[in-house]
């Protein structure tokens, strides 16, 4: 069977971590995707730039009713940084705006990491999808636009210096909170040394409960949807929620929980945390996010008989 003969797929639903290429978009990963599951509806968690790699998590079906629920404040990468010259998008793919300037050593790269762990502030690149006035940043930069943008904080958990590589480059390895411009790091990081930098390379390895050990390449997806098996690939929709509390909600219930009606606090086998999101479960089965509000719980978000 080939590719233009692709079984129709049933109603699919989870979550599917997906090895992004360099040199494709996000966006254009979703659509690939979402040909291959004969047109289910698809989302990404977290967008990866075009040049960059890496885990790219998905949504599929009623999945992507739960995106604001997951657990993604942690990113792990692997970036490249460039000694030597700094870019308009502070990557490679930009155009050189300074070059020279102080080539670290190993163990000046070693020093200056320290000052970017923890809670710092960040200035995000002219060159990011962040809004201004309804515009994006880098449609702006694109025609020439500067802004003055005010710094961000956001939370660096680990930073480490992997190894000095060829082209006065330094492997590093970041974890680090959501919001975070990795580029920005390497381009700070030159002018913390003296001199300029850009990033020459970005490998995500981690978003939330998705690694790259896990992750699956569109061409083992597109195998997989030619055979009809595209849905072994998929987690479970309580995947990537385990940092929820469940509540396991009692047969007398059901009827309850299926029609929307308030679960009342005192006929669950535990009382769950208030105004805090909670996973419902019929026999074993994810039905719902609830809130608890009071002495009952409301279902908020749905996901179907």
């Amino acid at each position: 069977m080939s590719e233009s003969t692709l079984p129709q797929a049933k109603a699919l639903c989870g979550f599917l971590n997906i090895l992004k290429p360099p040199g494709m978009s996000s966006a254009a990963v979703v659509g690939r995707v979402r040909y291959l599951l004969a047109g289910a509806k698809v989302g990404h968690a977290g967008t990866l730039d075009p040049e960059a790699a890496g885990v790219l998590p998905l949504m599929i079906g009623k999945a992507t009713r739960l995106f604001d629920y997951m657990q993604e404040k942690q990113k792990t990468y692997v970036t490249e940084v460039a000694f030597g010259m700094a870019t308009d998008t502070q990557d490679a793919q930009g155009k050189a705006m300074q070059c020279g300037g102080i080539i670290p050593s190993e163990a000046a790269v070693r020093a200056a990491l320290q000052a970017f762990v923890g809670e710092i502030e960040q200035t995000p690149p002219m060159f990011s999808a962040l809004k201004r006035d309804g515009r994006r940043l880098y449609d702006l930069a694109r025609q020439g636009e500067t802004l003055a943008l005010e710094p961000r904080p956001v939370t660096v958990h680990a930073l480490s210096l992997q190894a000095m590589t060829a082209r006065n480059g330094a492997l590093l390895q970041v974890s680090c909170s959501k919001g975070f411009y990795v580029r920005t790091l390497c381009h700070d990081l030159g002018k913390a040394l003296g001199g300029h930098a850009h990033m020459r390379f970005l490998l995500r390895t981690q978003s939330g409960t998705f690694t790259l050990d896990t992750a699956h390449t569109l061409e083992s997806l597109t195998d997989a949807a030619v055979r009809g098996e595209a849905q072994t690939l998929l987690l479970p929709m309580d995947a990537p929620l385990q940092h929820l509390p469940q509540v396991d909600v009692p047969l007398q219930l059901s009827k309850a929980l299926l029609t929307g009606v308030p679960l009342p606090v005192r006929a669950l086998p535990s009382a769950p945390p208030d105004d805090q999101p909670v996973r419902l479960y019929l026999r074993n089965v994810l039905k719902a996010i609830g809130r608890r509000r009071g002495d009952a719980v409301y279902a908020c978000t749905w996901l179907g008989a």
